[in-house]
């Protein structure tokens, strides 16, 4: 019987995850990025999914400005980050 279409999917996406971030290829061949405008900035550089919907929910509007200033997740506004960041730690400690 042949697999679902959408499981076959998802175990093609999750291969590919996985597959990312095992690979020695990517070790020994990867670059230093060089493109100052995609380089992360400053205040979510280094932080997992966890540390940044917490971080969001306590950030003013002055903060997001700063933040985002020139950015195009600033179109997400920062209700919407709220909201986003709330549904993370729902998903990642549920009844929390």
């Amino acid at each position: 019987m042949a697999a679902r279409s959408s499981d076959s999917s998802y175990q093609q996406r999750s291969s590919r995850r996985t597959s990312q971030e095992v690979c020695p290829w990517n070790e020994k061949f990867s670059l230093p990025l060089r493109e100052h405008a995609l380089k992360p900035r400053p205040a979510i550089a280094g932080k997992d999914a966890r540390t940044l919907a917490c971080d969001i929910p306590a950030m003013t509007d002055e903060d997001f400005r700063i933040t985002f200033n020139g950015s195009p997740m600033r179109r997400a506004k920062l209700r919407g980050l709220k909201r986003n960041a709330t549904v993370v730690l729902e998903n990642v400690a549920p009844g929390v």
